[in-house]
């Protein structure tokens, strides 16, 4: 109440009380951000591992083709082929939409990073699932990947909203693969996955990866390496002001409303 106007607090319900209703409008709330997010999740999905991981934004650095992307041509023209273009043009799609529809930026922020982290846990699984794909340059490839996501992120002020943080199990996985095979605390199930380019670096040896092997075993923590693609992060919905004036509101027509007199 008092951050309403004078007129509107003339317009509240004096002899009506809410409170009963209050917890059936936050579930049909809820129920709707997740419908929202579920919508979004099945565009993104079809373009995030051909537009992250297949498509090579930096020419000329990769060295074989794996074998399993051999029948694609590189042509991003190709029909069925995506790229970061394409997941990058999607998301302001989606942003764009939210703002013509006046969606409050509390929650405008909230989707987009439940987006950046299905896309980052997208990656990271079909990579760790994939030896042909973990290599010296997939890692650099993902890399500049990353930072033109983060250029989306900077260029609609978005950087605070949580979204770069959901890509860092992406990030860390990418610096692994660019990184010296030489201490214990890479990660085995890249080192057994691991695909040499034959020009940038060295095999690694059998007995290096039973040494890390060892030392794992020897630890209690669990190390759980997927990520949990259906996760859908709690969501807020914050109380924001709203100037609009209830006298100034238009019924349309199909709602089939016409006995409801304006006052």
């Amino acid at each position: 109440m008092k951050h309403n106007t004078t007129r509107q607090k003339e317009q509240c319900l004096s002899t009506f009380r809410l409170a009963e209703y209050r917890e059936k409008f936050r579930d049909l709330a809820i129920q709707i951000y997740q419908q929202l997010i579920k919508c979004m999740e099945n565009i993104l999905r079809p373009i995030i591992v051909s537009g992250m991981l297949e498509h090579e934004t930096i020419q000329g650095v990769s060295g074989v083709k794996p074998s399993g992307l051999r029948k694609r041509t590189s042509s991003i023209a190709d029909e069925g082929t995506y790229t970061l273009d394409s997941i990058l043009r999607q998301l302001g799609i989606f942003y764009s939409t939210m703002c013509q529809h006046g969606t409050d930026p509390k929650l405008r922020k909230q989707v987009v990073k439940q987006q950046f982290y299905i896309i980052g846990a997208v990656t990271l699984n079909s990579l760790l699932l994939s030896k042909d794909m973990c290599s010296w340059s997939k890692g650099m490839q993902i890399r500049n990947k990353v930072r033109q996501l983060e250029k989306w992120l900077r260029d609609k002020d978005l950087m605070v909203c949580g979204a770069k943080e959901t890509l860092e199990p992406l990030i860390q996985a990418a610096q692994l693969l660019q990184g010296k095979k030489e201490t214990d605390e890479d990660v085995v199930q890249l080192l057994s996955l691991y695909t040499r380019v034959d020009e940038f670096e060295e095999t690694v040896s059998g007995s290096f990866k039973r040494t890390v092997e060892t030392r794992l075993r020897g630890r209690r923590e669990c190390c759980q390496l997927l990520m949990d693609t259906t996760l859908i992060y709690p969501v807020t919905f914050l109380f924001s002001p709203s100037s609009l004036a209830l006298e100034t509101i238009q019924i349309p027509s199909s709602l089939n409303l016409a006995f409801l007199t304006q006052v």
